[in-house]
Parts: C-alpha cells; sequence; structure tokens
C-alpha cells in the first residue's frame, strides 16, 4: 500500500468526486493520474489482498508471534497487530488494553493487587489493563486463547508464547520478507486512542516514530494504520506518509466524535458525502461486512449495497473485516450443518465479497482466503494459452 495523497491531490480528488456525482464525464491524459500515490500495492497478480486478522488466529492464539509466523507461511499479504500501550509508553499488540481474556494474568498473585475497573470509552471495565505495567512485568505473562469455546484447539498453545512488541512484530515480519522473496505488509490498529491519550500514553507518536526507526515511513513501504476513530486518523495525516484506513463498525459511532458531543454515526460516514470526507484525510475505508452484504431477516446474504462502489468513486479503496471459518460468524447461506463452531463455507463467503468489488479483506483463516483469492483470481484471468 503506498503513501497517502498529496494535497494537490486532495483538491483533484474532490473536484473529481464532485462532477462525477453530477454525471460528469472527465478525460485524463493517457497515463496521468490525479492522484498518483493513491493505489496501494497489490498481491503480483494486482488482486484484492488478504490481511491476517491479529494473524491466522483461527489456528494460534492471536497477536502472538507464532499466529503471525503461520499467517506468513499461509500467503497472508499483511497481518495485523492491534496496538496498545505499557505503563513504560512501549505499544504492544493486544485486541484490547483489558488482558484478563488473553494472557494468564488472572494466574499470577504478584499481579491480583491491580485488578481494577475503568470506564474505556464509555463503557466499565473490570480486569488487569496494559498501562498499568510495565513491558518487563507484561513479559512475564503469557497469551491464551480469547475464544476457548469456539477454537477449543487452540488452547493448546496456551502459556506457549509472549505478548509481541510492534517492535518484534515487523522484525518478524522483515525476516520473513527475506526468506520468502515477498514484502510482507503491516496493519497496525490503534485501539481506544482517545483513552490512552487521556492518560497521557498517546499511541500516534511513538506509532509514528517505530515506523521511521523501522524504515516504514515512507513512499511504497507495505503499511496501512487502521483506527475506529477519526481525529487520531486526522492527526496521523499530518505526521506519516502510510496510508490510513478509517474502520467503521455496523452500529454506533467513533467514540472521539460521541465525546465530542457530535451525532454523526458509523452510518454516516458510508453515505457518499461521508466517505468524501473520509477521503480527506483516509485512503481506505474499512466497513464492517454488514454494510457490505446486508444480511436479510434470516441472517442470509445476497446482493451488495451500493458502499463499494461509492467508495472507489471517492477515490477510497474498500477492506472489510472479519472471514472466518465458524458457522456462527458466517451468514446463513454460507452455514453447514447446525453447530455454531463447526466450519462453514467460509471459501463462499469470501468469493461473494470478491465479487462485490472489494480490495483487502481481512480473516482469521488467510489460508482459506489466499486460496479463495487466487482461484477466484485465476478465473477471471486464466493464462493465455
Amino acid at each position: 500500500m503506498t503513501s497517502r495523497k498529496h494535497p494537490l491531490g486532495r483538491a483533484l480528488l474532490a473536484a473529481t468526486t464532485v462532477l462525477a456525482t453530477a454525471g460528469v464525464a472527465l478525460a485524463v491524459p493517457a497515463g496521468a493520474h490525479a492522484d498518483p500515490g493513491r493505489r496501494p500495492d497489490r498481491h503480483p497478480s494486482s488482486e484484492p489482498l488478504v490481511i491476517a486478522h491479529r494473524g491466522a488466529s483461527g489456528y494460534r492464539p492471536e497477536h502472538t508471534l507464532a499466529a503471525y509466523r503461520l499467517a506468513i507461511a499461509q500467503g497472508a499479504d499483511y497481518v495485523e497487530p492491534d496496538l496498545v500501550s505499557t505503563k513504560d509508553g512501549v505499544l504492544v499488540a493486544r485486541h484490547e488494553n483489558e488482558i484478563s481474556g488473553t494472557t494468564d494474568v488472572a494466574a499470577h498473585p504478584e499481579f491480583a493487587g491491580r485488578r481494577t475497573t475503568k470506564v474505556i470509552d464509555g463503557v466499565a471495565v473490570t480486569g488487569w489493563f496494559t498501562e498499568d505495567f510495565t513491558l518487563a512485568e507484561l513479559k512475564t505473562l503469557r497469551a491464551k486463547e480469547r475464544l476457548p469455546q469456539v477454537r477449543p484447539g487452540n488452547t493448546r498453545y496456551d502459556g506457549r508464547f509472549e505478548i509481541p512488541t510492534l517492535d518484534e512484530v515487523i522484525r518478524l515480519v522483515k525476516r520473513a520478507s527475506g526468506r520468502s522473496g515477498r514484502t510482507i505488509g503491516i496493519a497496525p490498529e490503534t485501539k481506544h486512542p482517545t483513552y490512552f491519550d487521556s492518560i497521557g500514553l498517546s499511541l500516534e507518536e511513538p506509532l509514528v516514530r517505530t515506523l521511521r526507526r523501522s524504515g516504514l515511513d515512507r513512499p511504497g513501504a507495505k503499511v496501512v494504520i487502521q483506527s475506529f476513530e477519526t481525529g487520531n486518523l486526522r492527526q496521523l495525516a499530518t505526521m506519516t506518509r502510510a496510508p490510513l484506513a478509517q474502520l467503521v463498525d455496523g452500529a454506533g459511532a467513533p467514540y472521539d466524535l460521541k465525546a465530542a458531543g457530535s451525532t454523526t454515526t458509523y452510518r454516516d460516514l458510508v453515505t457518499p458525502a461521508g466517505l468524501a470526507g473520509i477521503a480527506r484525510y483516509a485512503d481506505w475505508v474499512a466497513p464492517a461486512k454488514s454494510l457490505i452484504l446486508p444480511p436479510d431477516g434470516t441472517g442470509a446474504v445476497g446482493t451488495p449495497s451500493p458502499l463499494v462502489r461509492d467508495a472507489h468513486r471517492a477515490g477510497l479503496e474498500v477492506v472489510t473485516w472479519t472471514m472466518r471459518r465458524e458457522n456462527q460468524f458466517l451468514p446463513a447461506n454460507h452455514r453447514i450443518g447446525t453447530d455454531p463452531v463447526a466450519p462453514g463455507d467460509l471459501a463462499g463467503e469470501v468469493r461473494r465479497f470478491l465479487d462485490a468489488g472489494v480490495d483487502a479483506l481481512f480473516s482469521d483463516n488467510p489460508d482459506i482466503a489466499v486460496a479463495t483469492r487466487d482461484d477466484w483470481a485465476a478465473e477471471r484471468h486464466p493464462a493465455a494459452g
């Protein structure tokens, strides 16, 4: 994924969006693009990307080096570390800053006194929090499977792996890129940025410093930074050349806007006007699956919404989340049997989203997503012969 648009590109994009909405065709000279820095680096076949959601988390405890390593071996184009901060300001990979569900912290009597209740994004949460531990203390903990009832096979890895830092994830990706002969990308997500700002542990500055130190804050680097909030993406747009992705949930509103008293919801962000607004500071929009393929009353999916088309018209790439193989995460018409934790037809669901025109997708099962993407691409572009 390439660097974000330049100011001139933003102005041209805005003009293009307005004219396209009015039905005016624009003549562009051959070989010229209004924004040459927008298009992301692609799979070698120029087909949609597969991003390993927290690593190959369908097969290993999420956000562990083992999960990232397996995802790369399975062919993922990018891996995704969610980022939270330690007490001493180090970025580590955890889905949430509350870690009782993903580590063995509750089994450590020396940390029993740190169990507490905090308000995170307006919700009271009880447990242990990364910001109350130094990195050295977190390194004494071990990861465990977050969904043991859904993925009991993953529990055999409980207790084996540390909590990795962002630096460690980047080093793993660079080593794997060198060994495999292909450049693997990284898609960090900043978690609860408004909350971390409020306690003096801002995520943006250490993230950008780490990218720069690793040589990844530059045009052409395979990096995309994600957030469910809007303000920190606008801030990051002034700090880094890395592409940015606005995550959009299927309901609710970005917490930073809600905290500021705004009535803007996630649904507002994916209207044509909302998408044009996102395009002023980000390169990607990352909507939940239901916003692209809305389920009907039975939970089945069919005709896509206009979101992908509208996003592309606004100059945005589209990545959706999250493709998982278990029946309970699949639309009704892609489930196999009635057991909610049994594998369903994930390949069929992936194909639906590829047919809907997405530019990338997140999956807990990158092996299935990559194989399906490659088969889909081969069918669309058979070798000449």
